[in-house]
């Protein structure tokens, strides 16, 4: 595996439930060096996998860790830490302490609580619980929440004030809340954490954005996202995870290593010929 394929991850809602140890082995024969995960699934299942989860099951946790070990793959985000409203993120000790167990080195947030003072107080305990543990942490923000957009998201970031919490930069939700390249290329590198990559239109045909954002973006090239450019604008030792989810082809039969393996020799491309 190159070093620039090494820095591809395939983002845990684009296989839909696959179980973990099948995933790996899908990353590692396509050529990806990570994956992000969440400790159970937290999306649709249309090919009607067996229900898993890492939290009650220790041999598929070993499993897993085996063949992480095995494939030379990565969890390179752990996934499925929300703000809600009335709760703390002190709840989620064991949870961060599953993710160190499968040797996680980054986990990502988002808020969804309408208290954003409150909101941003929970994400400061998130990211010290992070840091106690030797994590690092991603803020994901999406338009129509509390945190949806850019400048909402680096003011959390300033208000936490800890540098193992950085921006995760998703290229449907910052070209969507209206952000630009030319943004992109003004942020500190030291404030972004990881990327996530996907396409879709400019305008939407969905009326809801959250089932947009969930189950049916594009591969990189079929939508209208200036990828390339965007890209060009990030920090080049970066994660970038591809997060495709195609629910309808996926209800349709088509699996998981021939809905990705496209959107995988796609961005690999665009990274060689940034290296180039």
């Amino acid at each position: 595996m190159s070093n620039t394929a090494q820095r591809i991850g395939i983002e845990f809602i684009s296989v839909f439930g696959l179980a973990p140890v099948a995933f790996v082995e899908l990353a590692a024969d396509l050529g990806c060096g990570n994956i992000g995960i969440a400790l159970t699934p937290i999306v649709a299942n249309p090919h009607h996998y067996p229900l898993w989860s890492f939290r009650e099951n220790l041999p598929l946790r070993q499993e897993m860790i085996a063949a992480l070990q095995d494939r030379n793959v990565t969890i390179s985000l752990g996934e499925g830490f929300l703000g809600l409203p009335n709760a703390t993120f002190r709840h989620s000790a064991n949870d961060l302490d599953l993710m160190c167990e499968l040797g996680v080195p980054r986990v990502n947030v988002l808020s969804v609580d309408p208290d954003l003072s409150r909101a941003l107080d929970e994400l400061a305990i998130f990211a010290e619980m992070a840091e106690a543990r030797g994590l690092q942490a991603t803020l994901e923000f999406v338009p129509g929440l509390p945190i949806g957009d850019l400048p909402g998201a680096l003011a959390a970031i300033h208000h936490v004030g800890k540098p193992n919490f950085r921006l995760l930069v998703d290229f449907m939700h910052i070209f969507r809340s209206g952000s630009t390249v030319a943004d992109l290329a003004a942020l500190d590198p030291a404030e972004i954490g990881y990327i996530q990559l996907c396409d879709v239109p400019i305008i939407s045909k969905f009326a809801d954005y959250s089932e947009e954002a969930r189950d049916e973006r594009l591969p990189p090239g079929e939508g209208e996202l200036p990828l390339f450019e965007a890209l060009a604008a990030l920090p080049r030792d970066l994660i970038v995870g591809i997060e495709v989810p195609m629910l309808a082809k996926a209800a349709a039969g088509i699996g998981p290593r021939d809905r990705l393996a496209g959107c995988v020799a796609a961005t690999l491309a665009m990274l060689e010929r940034l290296d180039a």
